[in-house]
């Protein structure tokens, strides 16, 4: 899509763990404005870009664990430096962490432990009233909810590496203009990515009506908001790889807005829907003990994130077990020399990689 991404890539971000300290030393840079502070006083930024008619609100880390779209989102204003072409038509709001509480921690959740992204009407947190001030004044043409999903998607046998949706504006998820622009930007980006490597993995996610959901409130609303998903690449559990490709989507999306110039309502719906069929390590056929008795079956393990000395580890939980034959393990190992194992808590999965040397 960019061959050039690379140049702009802002090396001072870099694996999952991302909070208000990463981004600070960056924010002298642009257009930076504190907008409000979280439930423990934490700022939360926005930054403003172009002078544009068209109007695009963009807010990431609404979950504070999902940091990849905050990753392309500065690699984006990187390149909006050098390219004045893309966001001459243009004027963006950028919320790049909403929940710097639960970015700190690196928690779904916020101090409080609410998810963001189920208040949208009660609007019980100071985050979520920030984010909806900002929505009512900014008043955007388009809004671009952005977020992390889990390891566990796929499309099809491949791993989810994006995930793309116009979110529904109701219980029957009709389709109005709003949700058809929304549509159209969705289809934009996946056309536009069909040439890169990952254009058998984009998915299209589930559309399931929450009024409590951010996305479904806004386009509810009248603003053709896009959701964009931040999934798996092969080998890239950092997600280093995969921001390279939420940069496109961004290129791509604005481009679309920028010049009005959308792909056909039709290309969404050609948009596979992703699937949780994803284990990060599954073991075929394999012996196992299960409450004292001997099976023969699939297992699989999903890495639980911990923070640690501000770095994120990854510890194998066991996760399920049986006949897994239509699920697929971003790491399927030779299992032919496995001796029974005990498959009960964490250690137990632990050790079994190393056992095998994993």
């Amino acid at each position: 899509m960019n061959p050039l991404h690379s140049t702009f890539i802002e090396h001072q971000l870099s694996g999952r763990y991302i909070c208000n300290t990463h981004i600070e030393p960056l924010l002298s840079a642009y257009n930076t404005t504190v907008i409000g502070h979280s439930e423990t006083g934490l700022p939360i930024y926005r930054i403003c870009v172009g002078a544009g008619k068209t109007k695009v609100l963009m807010w990431s880390q609404m979950h504070g664990n999902e940091s990849t779209t905050t990753k392309s989102v500065f690699d984006l204003l990187r390149f909006l430096q050098s390219d004045k072409s893309l966001i001459e038509p243009l004027q963006l709001s950028i919320i790049p962490i909403l929940n710097p509480d639960g970015a700190k921690s690196y928690n779904r959740f916020n101090a409080n432990q609410v998810d963001l992204n189920r208040d949208a009407i009660d609007l019980s947190q100071v985050e979520s009233r920030i984010l909806r001030k900002e929505f009512d004044e900014f008043s955007p043409d388009y809004a671009f909810n952005l977020h992390d999903q889990r390891t566990i998607f796929g499309v099809e046998a491949k791993p989810a590496t994006l995930s793309l949706l116009a979110p529904a504006l109701d219980k029957e998820r009709s389709f109005n203009d709003c949700r058809n622009k929304a549509a159209q930007l969705a289809a934009s980006v996946f056309q536009g990515l069909q040439s890169s490597s990952i254009a058998s993995q984009i998915g299209r996610f589930d559309d399931q009506f929450n009024p409590n959901c951010v996305g479904d409130a806004f386009q509810s609303l009248g603003v053709p908001t896009l959701l964009i998903e931040a999934g798996h690449y092969q080998d890239d559990y950092h997600r280093e790889k995969t921001r390279t490709f939420v940069f496109d989507a961004y290129v791509l999306a604005l481009q679309a807005i920028g010049t009005s110039n959308f792909s056909d309502f039709s290309i969404y719906h050609s948009i596979p829907q992703n699937k949780k069929i994803f284990f990060d390590y599954l073991f075929r056929n394999v012996h196992y003990v299960d409450r004292g008795k001997e099976k023969t079956g699939d297992v699989g393990l999903q890495y639980k994130e911990v923070l640690n000395s501000n770095q994120i580890e990854f510890h194998p939980v066991f996760t399920a077990a049986g006949d897994l034959s239509k699920a697929y393990g971003h790491i399927e190992p030779n299992c032919e020399n496995l001796e029974p194992f005990v498959f009960k808590i964490e250690e137990s999965a632990q050790n079994l990689l190393k056992s095998l040397n994993l």
